[in-house]
């Protein structure tokens, strides 16, 4: 008896492989951009805090010492500090995460000290999807617009506000007798 069919397991699928692979990969590289995006807003978020307790912390109440000591150092110290939790300063995590600039605005008010971190990213730019033209390829839907933006454009902005309570250190405790 003759076999009709012949099996040959060592070429098979080669086909689906050539045709699902970029399809894999374009899946891939989203899946890491949103990835970065989401670790960039944690970091943003835990160097907001950070940024807030210590201003709120070692921030003086006089003009004197507003105007003089915590522009000139606590704030470029705080910022240093806030760009090295975030990822400026090592190059691996800012092409992960495709920084751009870092901005670091501390408003005080009689109250309140608000804190605003913004970090811009730059636009991964993946060729062959920025090949097309925007107004096409969306058709006036504005989420698209917008994810088209992200990726062909502009980049993304992840802006951080935090509030620091006036800093009003209690004296500290002494007994009657001074001891």
């Amino acid at each position: 008896m003759k076999k009709l069919f012949s099996y040959n397991r060592r070429g098979q699928a080669t086909t689906e492989m050539v045709l699902l692979f970029p399809v894999l990969i374009i899946f891939v590289l989203f899946i890491i951009k949103i990835f970065g995006l989401l670790v960039l807003n944690q970091k943003m978020q835990i160097a907001g805090t950070y940024a807030a307790r210590r201003y709120q912390l070692q921030s003086h109440v006089t003009d004197y010492y507003e105007k003089g000591w915590d522009r000139r150092f606590l704030k470029k110290d705080v910022q240093r500090k806030v760009e090295e939790i975030v990822g400026f300063n090592n190059p691996g995590m800012r092409q992960f995460l495709s920084l751009n600039s870092f901005r670091l605005d501390v408003n005080t008010d009689n109250n309140w000290t608000k804190i605003t971190l913004t970090a811009n990213t730059k636009a991964p730019r993946i060729k062959f999807l920025c090949n097309y033209d925007k107004d096409r390829v969306c058709d006036r839907d504005r989420y698209c617009l917008k994810g088209y933006s992200f990726l062909c454009e502009d980049g993304a902005r992840i802006q951080v506000i935090k509030y620091a309570g006036k800093n009003e250190r209690p004296a500290p405790y002494a007994r009657p007798e001074n001891r």
